[in-house]
C-alpha cells in the first residue's frame, strides 16, 4: 500500500449468517477473518450472540484479545435464543435501532456469507452511504464465489441505468480478508454532487441516536 493514504481503522462491524453454511470454507474463512482483525488489533461489532458465522467470528477476535461487541434485539435474547454474546453485549427494541447504532459505532463494514438478514444489513448501509448519511467503506468477503452472482447483478443494474458508477464503487469486494481490509483502508468516498446536498441532522431531543428522517 505504498504511496496510498490508509484510512484509520479501529472497529469494523461485520454481518454474516447465524448458520455456518454448507462449505466449510465458510467457517474457516470467517475464524481467519477474526485472527485477521485480532492481529490488525481491529475491535468487533457485530449482531451478537454465538451462532453460526456469527460464533465463529467473534470467537477468533475475543481468541486474540481484542475487544467485541454484540449489538442484539432485545426478542433474540428471549429463552436464549442465539446462545451468549462473546465480549460486551448491548441491547436494543427494533432491527433498524440495531443497525443505525452498528453503522454509528464502526469505521467500515465487511459481510460474509449469509440470508436475507445479512443482505438486508448490506444493502442498508451501502444506500446509506450512497445518500450520504455515513462515508464509511463496505465490503463482501467472496469465499469460493459466494458472492459472484450477487456482484454479477449490482453491474447488471449499473448497465441498466438503475445504479450510477459513482455508487457502484462503493461496494468492495475481495477473496482474503487481507486483501479487503486493505481495500478499506485505502477507500475513498466519492460524494454524489446532489445527494451531498441532503442534510440529515440528529434529533434534538435523543441526540445520541440519529434521526433518519430526510430534511429539503
Amino acid at each position: 500500500m505504498e504511496g496510498v493514504s490508509v484510512r484509520k481503522i479501529k472497529k469494523i462491524c461485520v454481518f454474516c449468517g447465524a448458520n455456518s453454511g454448507k462449505d466449510v470454507a465458510f467457517v474457516n474463512a470467517a475464524f481467519h477473518l477474526g485472527e485477521v482483525l485480532g492481529k490488525r488489533k481491529i475491535d468487533l461489532v457485530y449482531g451478537g450472540g454465538k451462532l453460526g458465522l456469527m460464533g465463529c467470528v467473534s470467537t477468533a477476535v475475543a481468541q486474540h484479545e481484542r475487544q467485541v461487541l454484540g449489538i442484539i434485539p432485545s426478542a433474540f435474547t428471549v429463552n436464549n435464543l442465539v446462545g451468549e454474546t462473546c465480549g460486551k453485549e448491548i441491547k436494543v427494541a427494533t432491527m433498524q435501532e440495531r443497525l443505525v447504532m452498528m453503522m454509528e459505532l464502526s469505521d467500515a463494514f465487511i459481510a460474509l456469507p449469509g440470508g436475507f438478514g445479512t443482505l438486508e444489513e448490506l444493502f442498508q448501509m451501502i444506500s446509506w452511504a450512497q445518500l450520504s448519511i455515513h462515508n464509511k467503506p463496505i465490503g463482501v468477503l467472496n469465499i469460493n464465489g459466494f458472492f459472484n452472482g450477487l456482484l454479477s447483478f449490482v453491474d447488471h443494474a449499473v448497465k441498466q441505468e438503475f445504479i450510477t458508477p459513482r455508487a457502484r464503487k462503493i461496494l468492495i469486494s475481495a477473496t482474503t480478508a487481507d486483501e479487503l481490509v486493505d481495500k478499506l483502508q485505502a477507500f475513498r468516498f466519492e460524494y454524489d454532487p446532489a445527494l451531498s446536498k441532503l442534510k440529515w441532522s440528529p434529533s434534538s431531543s435523543q441526540k445520541e441516536k440519529l434521526d433518519l428522517t430526510l430534511r429539503l
